[in-house]
């Protein structure tokens, strides 16, 4: 009974979390910051700003997206980014460099069906799963945002930052896979609190289960309240507005406010195909990640290298303002207020991670769920997540951003930045550029809400000890909370998906940390089994 008991109290406690959450949305809504047919923070469309509202509750919201701000710099501030940065050094070195000299290798088990293996999925299942929640908002809105802040050099920090997180997601997934259980039903059990758990005990020989809590605490909320859930929904709902209805003249009125009948339609539709499909838990997500996840990325990128086809004369001086601005910051120009050294590093890094996600300790929930004999095996597998997602993705926007010019265009902000750029190209159907952003960041947002449900249930799953009911609450107000973002504007959503994604990777950081000794004896043993049956 009293187990029951503490159960009950943990499912109630989430919903206290989300309400409170909805509530503190709500009045940020109502203090008129933003507009439902204006575009918010990142390109984030709101409700119409009313100007009756008392000042008195405007203030009081300004001041406390005033202090997330303060939280985002301190959690985002040198402690977490040198941790990022070294332990990406420090695993590059210890592995000897395994994200690059065995990159062959990589995409050779990527095509493994690992029939006959451990696991749920196959390992180009699972990257696919990993990848459905890593390409999202961060590859279009996230990286015109950090070239906006930041300037140019936030794309070199990005990319950097990218290069050596792809040993930080290499050793993320061989720990995922190493310290996992599979039940009798086959049903997986892994994930980064799994490592955190039983492999800091196996290394310290005390209990570490209260850290490994922590983390399954902090990437539920941030699922569920930041980057698996607003952030997305609101690029959605933004693309489709910006696209369908750009003059907003088509309004519909809900509880006083008014709202585009875009921006309300795709927000049922969306909820809707999130619920159809969330329902059929990890192998029904990995269905649809392996179809949609290759087309958008094949689109996309054929696309952006039309566009820096188009622009290859003003590459150079893109590449140079990259450069320079990562070391010696960027001067105002056009639009852009200018930026220092610090901004670049900051904006490059913190996005690069929400991007990417190495580090982060949300892609080993997919990896452990690979067929793979060899912990190392679906390790190298993961890694190409981080290679895809930034070191192609991000870099294509990024040089199709600042070789446009669009980062410097005044008033523009997140996706319309991109959207910018890629009008500029096609500019014999600028419609068509519009069109191809619009769908892309339809299909990685969409793709991301469902990836991160997984992330999210499984947190959930392990925080209140594989209660079910709990599950099902949880993914219940997930498409409460898909439902619901369009709706509810807070400027600081995104700060707040960067605060929990930091909170998110301390726990994570002191994991890999600790257990970089196990990764390279993994590494090792895996490597000597290779030279004797090597891959054909």
């Amino acid at each position: 009974m009293e187990e029951q008991s503490e159960e009950s109290d943990e499912i109630f406690g989430f919903l206290f979390l989300f309400l409170r959450g909805m509530e503190m949305v709500r009045r940020g809504n109502e203090s008129g910051e933003a507009g439902a047919v204006l575009p918010g923070k990142d390109g984030a469309p709101g409700a119409a700003p009313d100007a009756n509202q008392p000042e008195k509750e405007s203030d009081e919201m300004e001041n406390v997206n005033a202090w997330i701000e303060k939280i985002d710099g301190w959690v985002w501030g040198l402690p977490l980014i040198a941790m990022i940065l070294i332990l990406g050094i420090l695993l590059t070195v210890r592995l000897r460099a395994v994200q690059i000299r065995e990159m062959p290798n990589a995409f050779r088990f990527m095509r493994s069906s690992g029939d006959g293996a451990a696991g749920e999925v196959s390992s180009f299942a699972a990257l696919c799963t990993a990848l459905s929640a890593t390409v999202g908002t961060g590859n279009i809105v996230g990286v015109a945002t950090a070239i906006s802040v930041g300037g140019p050099g936030a794309l070199f920090w990005m990319i950097l930052t990218a290069c050596f997180g792809m040993a930080t997601k290499y050793s993320e997934a061989t720990l995922a896979v190493k310290y996992r259980d599979v039940d009798e039903d086959g049903h997986v059990l892994g994930g980064t609190f799994y490592y955190i758990e039983r492999g800091m005990r196996e290394r310290f020989h005390i209990s570490f289960r209260w850290l490994a809590k922590l983390f399954a605490f902090f990437g539920a909320a941030a699922g569920l309240l930041g980057i698996g859930t607003m952030t997305q929904i609101n690029g959605i709902t933004s693309a489709v507005q910006d696209f369908a209805d750009p003059q907003q003249a088509h309004t519909i009125t809900i509880f006083g406010m008014k709202y585009t009948c875009a921006l309300v339609i795709t927000a049922v539709v969306v909820t809707a195909l999130t619920a159809l499909v969330i329902v059929g838990g990890i192998r029904r997500i990995s269905s649809v990640a392996q179809v949609v996840v290759p087309f958008m990325f094949v689109v996309y990128v054929a696309c952006g290298i039309y566009l820096l086809i188009y622009n290859a004369g003003r590459l150079p001086e893109a590449f140079g303002a990259i450069f320079s601005g990562a070391f010696r910051g960027t001067a105002a120009v056009g639009g852009f207020a200018g930026a220092a050294v610090s901004a670049a590093i900051q904006k490059g890094i913190s996005r690069g991670i929400f991007s990417n996600e190495a580090g982060l300790g949300s892609a080993p929930i997919a990896a452990a769920a690979g067929q793979v004999d060899w912990a190392a095996q679906q390790g190298l597998v993961s890694m190409l997540g981080t290679f895809f997602d930034t070191i192609i993705i991000c870099n294509i926007t990024g040089l199709c951003i600042i070789a446009s010019d669009a980062w410097k265009v005044p008033g523009l902000e997140g996706v319309q930045i991109t959207a910018d750029a890629f009008r500029k190209g096609f500019f014999f159907a600028p419609r068509v550029g519009e069109f191809i952003i619009m769908a892309c960041l339809v299909l990685f947002a969409f793709t991301t809400i469902l990836g991160w449900n997984y992330y999210g249930s499984r947190c959930v799953e392990y925080l209140c000890n594989k209660n079910m009911g709990a599950v099902k609450v949880y993914g219940w107000l997930w498409v409460l909370a898909v439902l619901a973002g369009p709706f509810l504007t807070v400027s600081a959503v995104w700060n707040i998906a960067d605060i929990l994604n930091g909170l998110m990777a301390f726990p994570n950081l002191i994991a890999l940390f600790c257990l970089s000794g196990v990764v390279a004896r993994e590494t090792d043993k895996f490597l000597d089994h290779m030279r004797k049956h090597p891959v054909k």
